[in-house]
């Protein structure tokens, strides 16, 4: 038996929207405010753009590996990651595509998942260091929100990163620790510093999630080829496999347009972290249809 075989399955309508070539690790997305998808390509550093037509259009590139991705309220993205140097970075990339460093982190080992907290300031999970970073995103100032065991590896020696997704719902953040199988629940209080953390789901292999409004969390399963929905009491339903296009699922992202809203939109990189039986696949972006709308983001 092995990680969500004894799940309920409860399949969702899927349809690919755009594929790209195989060994394509797509890694992170976000929703604009106009239904515009974008997109990381992890190994290359490519943001892509997927406007109405589907069709991917390179939106900016930057020299290094491009991880997490967040929109501002102004329509530009931030964008974690490491450079050409091996040293962690955020880039902020305006409407236009522009790329310029935001913040050079030598402290920070593998920054990964990014959320908006509150104004111009922003999480950043760090899944080496164990730890989640806090970015100001007006100054371009970065210090340690939290770090915590719950937040880090169990094993050094295993490549597998430990705190990975990070999202916000109600007055909590909640954090998978991919390499534990673990979703973490961490108060945000009166100052939006964090409390104590607790385990919320424990053997859940979760890279990216999202919420719905009625705060379901929708995850990537990435090695499980898979996409499942865990309620608020922490049950588990698989909702998507790899016949509907799940090979190595990384992220998700609720669309944003009226009669969009109850899509969520998954990517992937075609099983390249754990090739399936059958060979590598293409990347994919594929449309969930869920059935409730997602938590409203910026």
């Amino acid at each position: 038996m092995t990680l969500f075989s004894d799940a309920p399955i409860a399949l969702v309508p899927a349809h690919t929207i755009t594929e790209f070539p195989i060994n394509t690790f797509l890694e992170s997305i976000v929703v604009g405010s106009d239904n515009t998808l974008f997109i990381t390509s992890h190994y290359d550093g490519k943001i892509y753009r997927i406007g109405a037509d589907k069709n991917p259009i390179i939106h900016a590139e930057v020299d290094g590996k491009a991880t997490g991705l967040a929109l501002q309220s102004d329509g530009s993205l931030l964008l974690s990651g490491w450079n050409a140097e091996n040293i962690s970075v955020v880039w902020q990339i305006s409407t236009e595509g522009n790329v310029k460093i935001l913040a050079t982190m030598p402290d920070a080992i593998f920054l990964n998942g990014l959320t908006h907290l509150t104004n111009q300031t922003y999480l950043i999970a760090d899944s080496y260091k164990g730890a989640i970073w806090e970015l100001d995103a007006t100054e371009g100032k970065v210090k340690v929100w939290l770090e915590h065991p719950c937040l880090a590896r169990k094993n050094l020696e295993n490549e597998i990163p430990a705190v990975n997704g990070i999202k916000i719902f109600g007055n909590f953040l909640y954090a998978s620790n991919t390499q534990n199988a673990e979703i973490i629940k961490i108060p945000i209080e009166a100052n939006n510093q964090p409390g104590e953390p607790l385990v919320f789901v424990k053997n859940a292999n979760i890279d990216d999630f999202a919420f719905d409004i009625q705060g379901n969390l929708y995850g990537t399963t990435h090695v499980f080829n898979s996409v499942v929905k865990i309620d608020s009491n922490g049950d588990i339903t698989t909702i998507a496999q790899a016949e509907e296009g799940m090979v190595g699922t990384t992220a998700v992202a609720f669309g944003k347009a009226a009669g969009d809203r109850t899509s969520l939109y998954v990517t992937t990189n075609g099983g390249m972290s754990f090739p399936p039986p059958t060979g590598l696949e293409s990347g994919k972006v594929v449309r969930l249809d869920v059935g409730i709308e997602g938590l409203p983001i910026l």
